[in-house]
């Protein structure tokens, strides 16, 4: 391990710095917005318009490296990225708000891009797997620091958006100084709708929900926080609690589905989904069923999607890995731009709860999807199914080239292994 975290300290500093300015920014902007008195729906919208350009940077990144390099692409999104928050400082106003969203998203999908592909670069078949795990762990940790540090100063002010700013100039530093010759450009990523429906209707259905319900989160859940408590000082316990819930229980769900039918544990995750869900709209202004809600719904909701992209990669040739979960990343993408818009327009009628009103009548009809497809398609043995793996869809495409379930089969194109995952289908 000391080995591997040599090869690629430097590039998991700039992601560290990188996605804790990101979490900084992803809470900061919502409380501010309410200060500045913006409308729900609005402060929906501006989350939308950040999926927008994440999607755009997803397809648009490996296009850009291909044409000045990574360090340059590294360099140029970053000084656009730094520039941003600082102009939200200036002008607190919906419009820009809005449109500046597009620019973060765009931005940050680049910037990840590059260290991803920097990292598959680094990795070996034999360290892919825990390069991966190094990276989901770094990126957990920096978007609770980020957004504990909305507690070092006021959101009214200049100086939070100032610190995001710095965040994201510092993350430049380890990738421009680095000796190590740039990897090959990334592939771009391909969108194939209705192939990826039916590789696997339980995942690509699961990675709109997860979109719909976790893009809403990120986007409003620290409006409802501030709403629900009257103070924003909770907001980051409240986040960072709902984060640690993803972090600690994505494992053990991952583990219980490479056991049994996977979905049966998306079931089961989507019923804690609900539950959840609905104690925080009921008992959301206890401080103590605040905390309690947010860790349950953050190990439900959070970790569903590496559950949806499991099962897909269940039936897949492991050459197709990469394209079909970089697809599903670009399909929680579609949701997410989606769900932010939907959820504030729920918040708006029945209230601040009314967010995880929303994201549990999502989590039912998955329930409910799912359940039907079980009645379609027979259970897979267990021993025809990949190992699960960790994921997170708030990073790039890219990752997947870590993906172990995209490591090269000895088994040729056309041999059994092709047939037998043609027969699954």
């Amino acid at each position: 391990m000391r080995a591997i975290l040599g090869s690629v300290a430097a590039l998991m500093i700039s992601a560290g710095i990188l996605i804790m300015g990101n979490g900084l920014q992803g809470t900061l902007l919502p409380v501010r917005a309410q200060l500045e008195h913006f409308s729900t729906p609005t402060i929906g919208i501006m989350g939308s318009f950040y999926f927008i350009g994440f999607g755009l940077g997803c397809v648009l990144g490996p296009l850009v490296i291909k044409r000045v390099g990574h360090i340059r692409t590294f360099a140029a999104l970053a000084a656009v990225a730094a520039a941003v928050p600082l102009v939200h400082a200036i002008f607190p106003d919906p419009w820009p708000w809005t449109f500046l969203r597009v620019f973060t998203g765009l931005c940050f999908a680049g910037l990840y891009t590059v260290i991803e592909s920097w990292l598959n670069e680094r990795a070996t078949n034999e360290t892919r797997g825990q390069i991966l795990s190094l990276y989901v762990v770094v990126n957990f940790a920096a978007i609770v620091a980020g957004q504990m540090l909305i507690g070092i100063g006021e959101p009214i002010g200049f100086e939070l958006f100032s610190l995001v700013a710095i965040m994201v100039t510092l993350a430049v530093v380890p990738i421009a100084m680095t000796t190590a010759s740039a990897p090959q450009p990334p592939t771009a990523v391909r969108l194939r709708l209705l192939r990826l429906y039916r590789l696997s209707p339980v995942g690509f259905v699961g990675c709109v929900v997860v979109g719909v319900t976790n893009g809403a989160f990120w986007t409003l859940a620290p409006a409802f926080v501030t709403a629900t408590t009257g103070t924003t000082d909770s907001v980051a316990f409240f986040m960072s609690v709902a984060v640690a819930g993803g972090a600690l229980l994505q494992w053990p769900l991952g583990r219980l589905s490479d056991r049994f039918d996977r979905r049966w544990v998306i079931i089961g995750t989507c019923f804690a989904g609900i539950a959840s869900g609905v104690s925080l709209y009921l008992f959301g202004p206890v401080p103590t069923g605040l905390y309690v809600a947010a860790f349950a719904f953050g190990g439900s909701a959070l970790s569903m999607y590496a559950l949806c992209v499991a099962h897909a990669n269940d039936y897949v040739d492991p050459a197709d890995a990469v394209e079909t979960s970089s697809g599903l990343l670009l399909t929680f993408a579609a949701g997410a731009v989606l769900g932010p818009f939907l959820g504030s327009i729920v918040m708006g009628s029945v209230g601040p709860g009314g967010l995880f009103l929303y994201t549990a009548l999502f989590h039912a009809l998955l329930a409910a999807f799912a359940f039907y497809r079980m009645r379609r398609r027979a259970t897979l043995p267990s021993g025809e199914k990949e190992r699960f793996v960790a994921v997170e869809p708030r990073l790039g495409a890219q990752v997947y080239e870590l993906d172990p379930r995209a490591e090269p089969t000895q088994d040729e194109p056309g041999d059994g292994a092709s047939a037998d995952t043609a027969a699954r289908h």
